[in-house]
């Protein structure tokens, strides 16, 4: 102010350089930013203050597409569910999802299948629910494999996609060990005891047959007796678990051999010796008791003990009292 209590700049909002400044920069206040909207205007933003964006920013690009093209196939399932025409389709055509993988090329054209041996191809497609009216793009394996292993003869699978069109399918079997026999019904067992299959197919006849409660478990010490046979073995035909602690082996003939619970081994070393000098196998008997290691015990044929009962009666006895 100067001494009569007048400013000495002119009292403006701003100072002449501040204005020419705003002038220079279209009349926008120091620090502000301008924004250009897609409609060709222009405004002005202060800092720390939020921008709103125009309604076509916020909007995914193409969600009006999508839901007019959802809603379409709302509407045309609904109508051919309506008209009793969806069963039809799904029947023809398979499930509408994998029908449109299958039209844009990604069809199940082919399935390799590795690792099988004892199950037929037809077989694990058809444990995996695979058909032709699947798509490769729509299959889980997860699904598929979970599928497999829940076949008992199947101990692990891997299943994997290669694309546009193959389903690749490996697995690792459980081996057929033996034919048990439980109740009068014949399962088909793994070495650990596991039922496989049904006994329903003449490729199995040929495995070592047990019989009892239990017997799947202890399969594997009835084949180890087979082998202590030594020149019999070819001979017995099936062994029976007996309470669950000791074996009966089933000769060719009909003959059954009664073996120890301990010491089986060394009981069928000396039936081998008796075959050798007695030809024991081939007499008139019908069971073989070993369980006695100082004795054998044989139950003769009916015929065979009649024969016998009337050989003792005509041997002429000897002694006080019997005349002549």
């Amino acid at each position: 102010m100067d001494g009569g209590g007048r400013y000495l700049q002119p009292m403006t909002a701003y100072p002449a350089g501040v204005a020419v400044a705003r002038a220079a920069s279209g009349g926008r206040r120091p620090g502000s930013t301008r924004i250009k909207s897609f409609f060709g205007s222009s405004r002005s933003v202060r800092p720390g203050r939020s921008v709103t964006l125009p309604i076509e920013r916020r909007v995914p690009r193409f969600l009006g597409t999508g839901l007019a093209l959802g809603f379409f196939s709302a509407v045309v399932t609904l109508g051919l569910w309506q008209g009793g025409h969806l069963n039809e389709f799904i029947a023809r055509h398979g499930e509408p999802h994998h029908a449109l993988g299958r039209a844009v090329g990604l069809g199940l054209e082919q399935v390799t299948i590795s690792g099988i041996s004892q199950i037929r191809e037809s077989e694990v497609l058809l444990a995996a629910g695979i058909n032709p009216k699947l798509s490769l793009a729509f299959i889980d394996v997860n699904d598929v494999r979970e599928r497999l292993e829940n076949v008992p003869m199947i101990k692990s699978a891997s299943v994997r996609k290669l694309y546009p069109n193959e389903l690749v399918i490996s697995l690792n079997e459980r081996e057929p060990h033996a034919i048990w026999q439980l109740n009068g019904e014949l399962f088909v067992i793994a070495a650990d005891g596991t039922v496989v299959d049904l006994m329903q197919d003449a490729r199995f006849i040929g495995l070592p047959f047990v019989v009892g409660e239990r017997a799947n478990t202890r399969s594997k010490d009835y084949l180890a007796l087979i082998e202590a046979a030594g020149p019999l073995k070819d001979r017995i035909r099936a062994g029976t678990l007996v309470s669950g602690r000791r074996w009966t082996l089933k000769m060719d003939n009909g003959m059954d051999v009664r073996l120890p619970e301990i010491g089986a081994a060394d009981a069928l070393a000396r039936l081998v010796k008796l075959e050798q000098d007695q030809k024991i196998l081939e007499k008139d008997v019908l069971a073989i008791d070993l369980r006695m290691a100082d004795r054998v015990v044989v139950r003769l044929t009916e015929e065979a003990a009649s024969a016998r009962a009337e050989a003792l009666k005509k041997k002429p006895m000897r002694g006080k009292g019997v005349g002549t």
